[in-house]
């Protein structure tokens, strides 16, 4: 038998992969820890017995794009959804990049960046980040220079270190990057502050976020990017016909519906957030400060892995970060609901103590 081999490039490559394991307490993949509203799986069913089932969606969803515009003060025209905010950058990397362009990132950050980019041919031009994770603005001056990027990647708030870039550093970079700025907010509504201000026709910026953790609605993969109307008008050359099913823009639109609670819920967490790093504080942890819905730690006295794996007997599962770049022994954990967080700290008292 001949087994046909892919492309030299994705040979060699190794997938993205977020281990799930059968606990009773996950705490390792960012997403809300509880779910949506009552009344948002009720207006999801009826959305559902109005769908024209034997006919394609709205190719252009116009009403899902008008309706998240509406949240940001946008036209539609600004605004390209997709399937999760993944692919949205997959999109960004088909128009933008591709052989002969690159990207830049900024290390340690969200691993898809880069991964993304190397699916689609580009090159990727890796900086290094400041000591406490902060960016360098003299490393991305000689990224940028020395790269020329096609696309150049902040996340605001970073994964994983849950740092958030000022509103000066943001337009710095942008009075730099000789390309396209994509600013990845997929963790955006935690934070004090959005690029979204900085968003305008004339400026080559746009803004990646999700319905996936504020929304509680990581099984729908929804996300969506707002810009200048002539990149969305470039991306929707490249994306496949009818890519958004009719169901998935329905859900988002209901969620649309449901801004205030959604909001509660933000707030809720932010608060359990700041509980979280105090108690992980108290105990013998590096904590990174964070404005997401996840905290950076590494253990003092026991080894980041062996803390992870004593974390899983006890049917706790957290991200074990070790072999992302500079994160040696390091642990992320997200903001689950208070039983959830006081079973991992209970559980850490034990392990480090």
């Amino acid at each position: 038998m001949i087994r046909v081999q892919p492309r030299a490039s994705v040979a060699l490559m190794e997938g993205y992969h977020s281990p799930q394991l059968d606990v009773e307490v996950r705490l390792n993949t960012n997403e809300s820890p509880v779910p949506p509203p009552p009344g948002f799986t009720e207006a999801v069913a009826k959305a559902a017995s109005e769908v024209a089932w034997h006919r394609y969606p709205d190719r252009a969803c116009t009403e899902l794009r008008a309706r998240i515009g509406e949240l940001h003060g946008v036209g539609p025209e600004q605004v390209f959804v997709a399937n999760g905010s993944n692919e949205v950058l997959q999109t960004l990397s088909l128009t933008y990049g591709g052989p002969g362009r690159s990207v830049a990132v900024f290390e340690p950050t969200y691993a898809l960046h880069a991964h993304i980019a190397r699916l689609t041919g580009t090159d990727v031009a890796e900086g290094e980040r400041a000591e406490d994770f902060s960016l360098d603005l003299a490393e991305v001056r000689r990224v940028l220079g020395e790269a020329r990027p096609a696309i150049t990647y902040l996340c605001s708030p970073n994964n994983p270190t849950g740092m958030v870039e000022t509103r000066a550093t943001v337009e710095e970079v942008l009075t730099l990057a000789p390309g396209l700025l994509v600013v990845d907010e997929a963790y955006g509504q935690f934070a004090p502050w959005s690029a979204l201000e900085l968003v305008d026709e004339d400026t080559p910026l746009v803004v990646t976020q999700t319905f996936s953790k504020t929304w509680s609605m990581a099984a729908a993969r929804l996300g969506y990017l707002v810009g200048p109307s002539w990149v969305v008008a470039e991306l929707e050359k490249v994306v496949l016909p009818y890519h958004l099913d009719a169901f998935k823009q329905a859900a988002g639109i209901a969620a649309v519906g449901f801004r205030r609670e959604m909001e509660q819920r933000v707030a809720q967490l932010n608060e359990e957030r700041g509980r979280l790093e105090s108690a992980l504080s108290d105990l013998p942890c590096d904590v990174w400060p964070s404005g997401a819905n996840f905290v950076l730690f590494r253990p003092r006295t026991v080894e980041g892995g062996d803390v992870w794996r004593q974390l899983v007997d006890r049917s706790i599962l957290v991200r074990n970060c070790s072999s992302w770049p500079r994160l040696d022994g390091c642990l992320r954990v997200t903001v689950g609901t208070r039983d959830e967080d006081d079973r991992l700290l209970a559980a850490l008292g034990e392990i480090l103590r």
